[in-house]
């Protein structure tokens, strides 16, 4: 039996591992895979381990290792840590700060209550415009790092008509992408401090409910347009807004950005031998 939590963010949700006693070794990808996968076990977007320091478990840090539900390692996930961070302070290993060190680096995070959390984030890099033919259409869209690549495509019309599991999947695999290949968003500005959002992941390989990196990536790509100005509120497929401000001027590239939203410790969970079934495709798939 493995006892863990589940855990939401704006949507996305995890699978949380605390290390709590002895050293807890990483679940390995078929375990990831088959944890994940909905209907068949608990479902999750992903699977986070959070560790505690060994040498200075009072100094307000925690280590995060986090796996997309491909069973494979990824460097960030934001609404991820926001969760691990609300997670933290849950187990009382944080008050209402805490660093979370990721794979792309420590973050700090400020907890507002128990279903919000603040994130301090480096502002982003600037975006690079990418044209992307996809069957003979070019699509003008911008290729930004945060933490992980993403793929930012301004659609001026309704996310409703989004092709965002069709298009998103071939943006997703395109070769000018390489072989980690890249996140996809779907982005709309309906006001100066409004951005609306879709997303299809990597690692995930179909659209989730929210993408806290692809939030940021979205709103870096309507500054740079100057369609947005600092604050944004952003509304994501699952139904909640996060906000995304800055601690000084959105024009100064020096300043850190802040990402709030949803973070919810939703449930204590014991796994059983079952959760770990893996049945194959069938033959029509």
């Amino acid at each position: 039996m493995t006892t863990l939590y589940k855990v939401s963010g704006s949507g996305n949700d995890f699978l949380a591992l605390p290390e709590t006693g002895s050293p807890l070794p990483s679940p390995v990808p078929e375990t990831i895979r088959a944890w994940c996968r909905r209907g068949v076990s608990l479902g999750a977007d992903g699977v986070f381990v959070l560790r505690h320091p060994r040498q200075h478990p009072e100094d307000g840090t925690v280590l995060m290792e986090y796996f997309n539900s491909d069973g494979y390692v990824a460097d960030l996930c934001l609404n991820g840590t926001r969760c691990a961070a609300q997670l933290a302070f849950h187990l009382g290993w944080a008050d209402n700060s805490v660093n979370v060190v990721t794979g792309a680096g420590p973050v700090a995070a400020r907890r507002l209550d128990e279903s919000r959390v603040t994130l301090e984030l480096p502002a982003p890099e600037a975006p690079t415009g990418l044209p992307v033919s996809i069957d003979g259409i070019l699509y003008a869209g911008f290729r930004i790092q945060v933490g992980v690549p993403h793929f930012v495509l301004p659609w001026p019309e309704s996310l409703s008509q989004a092709p965002v599991e069709t298009l998103g999947r071939k943006l997703r695999e395109h070769a000018v992408f390489g072989e980690p290949g890249t996140n996809v968003n779907f982005v709309r500005f309906p006001g100066r401090n409004r951005m609306e959002i879709r997303t299809y992941e990597r690692g995930v390989e179909a659209e989730t409910l929210s993408c806290g990196s692809g939030v940021v990536a979205g709103v870096a790509v309507g500054v740079a347009l100057g369609a947005l100005e600092l604050p944004v509120t952003v509304a994501v497929q699952g139904g909640f807004d996060l906000e995304v401000g800055s601690e000084g001027a959105a024009e100064t590239s020096g300043n850190r950005w802040l990402l709030t939203g949803d973070a919810r410790v939703v449930a204590q969970v014991v796994l059983f031998p079952g959760a770990d079934v893996t049945p194959s495709d069938p033959a029509w798939s």
